[in-house]
């Protein structure tokens, strides 16, 4: 995509965009940045660059975005999986955004989030202090290895269908598979893992 042919102020607001993508700057920052005279002009920009296909924004979060023609994509790491925040994975602000190479990415970067994983019921796979990629999707099929919500706690597990109904399993060994509580549901299906063991 060619950037010349962006209106100059839309030029500028890409670079800006791009200097800040681990620190996203809030539109009324992006106006004092752009000399711009109201918001209204900054959600002007934003949205043309949309438009054109330079940039992707989450609709919940204005300051989760991704720019398309980016060779990194900034993924938004919500915290730990495992015992980790009670309710929906991602609800709220990311705790970081962690660049990471699209050409590792085998999911559309605005779709794709991260955890890290605590605990041992996931080795010898996953192991504790492992960055989880996944892809944001509330189904999952029968051995898809998934981020999910399960008894106002966080998880990683695997899930399998039995004759039993759905099961929430862990490739450790020494933890039995259990059935998923009233409020389990999915919030993303692994993609990829960057382990933390040297």
């Amino acid at each position: 995509m060619n950037r010349e042919k962006l209106h100059p102020t839309q030029q500028k607001l890409l670079e800006i965009l791009e200097e800040h993508q681990d620190t996203p700057l809030s539109q009324r920052d992006l106006q004092d940045a752009l000399d711009l005279s109201s918001v209204s002009v900054v959600q002007h920009h934003i949205k043309q660059l949309e438009k054109k296909g330079f940039l992707r924004r989450n609709p919940s979060n204005p300051k989760d975005y991704t720019i398309i023609d980016s060779k990194f994509a900034y993924l938004n790491l919500y915290g730990q999986a495992e015992c980790g925040p009670s309710g929906s994975v991602l609800e709220g602000d990311p705790l970081y955004r962690i660049p990471i190479s699209v050409e590792l990415l085998n999911s559309d970067p605005s779709e794709t989030f991260i955890m890290r994983a605590v605990g041992e019921s996931m080795k010898p796979r996953i192991y504790p202090g492992d960055f989880v990629i996944a892809k944001i999707t509330n189904y999952a099929g029968d051995g898809d290895v998934v981020v999910c919500v399960n008894n106002k706690m966080t998880l990683i597990k695997q899930l399998r269908i039995t004759e039993e109904g759905l099961k929430l399993v862990s490739f450790n060994e020494n933890y039995e598979p259990f059935d998923p509580a009233e409020d389990f549901r999915v919030e993303g299906k692994v993609m990829g893992l960057i382990s933390y063991q040297v």
